[in-house]
């Protein structure tokens, strides 16, 4: 079901001004995110996505208004494991605190232009050959079982391809150079780390967005809602980093919670053609799982000796 152009245009159009927002005024001069900050940032995005999602329940109804809220949910929880990889690589390359903002920035800029694509190709490949929903149903589960199973795998941001094949093609400087992603000396560009870690970041994000994509496709194949709650998941997620990253290692059955949920999504896709789970029970059983598994690693906490453990999984064929 195709939704107006205008509506489309008017919604890019207050995505690509609360960018703006973002960067030209309340971030213009690179500072570090303190806690309060991320947390009135992390409200306002989620507040927003409310504020749409009770829009699309007036525009659209109850049935949308829930795949809509589904999504996100869905979204927004997946989006968790960005986080933990976005911990490792500002560790690993040493990111300081006043710059993390702008590359997180520049980052899901450049995530929002691909899950557009990812979206766009899934919903065809789905309405094309419907055989196809069979795949993801069971590449959802195999992931979701394979990220239970790689819980504690460490990263190797050095081994990545992408950046190998980049650092063969540009020079790179040992130091950063303040905010900035490229310098030029003696009339030869360079590249600097900062743009080193943002090219992983963006990698990162097209790896998970394999997972994420054909989950939300388990719930609706509407193009607007399926892309409207990426874009609000994604764009929370720099203020949501900034807010839990000091204290994801203490939801360590946050990540078994996550894998539960893909494969829970992978079986509703399996299972399309034979029982239709309700929206209604889709959104209670993801939003279960995440209070079950926030629960649990309050009630029992990772014993000391495990805080030192690499928190997250490793990411899918990459870095």
């Amino acid at each position: 079901m195709s939704s107006p152009v205008l509506l489309w245009v008017a919604f890019n159009v207050f995505v690509l001004a609360m960018l703006a927002l973002d960067l030209g005024v309340f971030h213009r001069k690179a500072h570090e995110v303190r806690l309060r900050e991320a947390l009135i940032w992390s409200a306002v995005w989620i507040g927003l996505a409310l504020l749409f999602n009770v829009g699309v329940y007036f525009w659209r109804g109850s049935e949308t208004a829930l795949q809509f809220l589904t999504g996100y949910l869905i979204e927004k929880s997946l989006s968790v494991d960005n986080i933990f990889v976005f911990l490792m690589l500002f560790s690993y390359f040493r990111v300081p605190a006043a710059y993390q903002h702008k590359v997180l920035f520049w980052g899901i800029l450049g995530a929002l232009i691909m899950r557009a694509i990812f979206i766009a190709a899934g919903i065809a490949l789905i309405q094309k050959f419907h055989w196809v929903i069979y795949i993801f149903g069971a590449f959802l589960i195999l992931t979701g079982i394979k990220m239970a199973w790689q819980k504690g795998k460490e990263i190797h941001p050095e081994r990545n391809p992408v950046l190998r094949l980049f650092r063969r093609l540009m020079p790179v400087t040992d130091g950063y150079e303040e905010d900035r992603f490229f310098i030029r000396r003696n009339g030869r560009r360079f590249a600097t780390p900062l743009f080193v870690v943002l090219l992983l970041v963006e990698t990162t994000d097209l790896i998970f967005a394999v997972d994420s994509i054909p989950a939300i496709l388990a719930i609706t194949l509407d193009p607007f809602i399926v892309y409207t709650s990426n874009v609000f998941a994604i764009l929370g997620l720099r203020a949501l980093y900034f807010a839990l990253a000091g204290i994801m290692q203490l939801f360590h059955y946050l990540h078994y919670g996550l894998s539960g949920i893909l494969v829970f999504v992978g079986l509703k896709m399996m299972l399309a053609d034979v029982y239709k789970i309700p929206v209604g029970i889709a959104l209670a059983v993801v939003a279960g799982i995440l209070v079950v598994s926030v629960v649990c690693s309050v009630l029992r906490p990772r014993p000391p000796e495990a805080n030192t453990d690499t928190p997250g999984r490793h990411a899918p064929g990459g870095i």
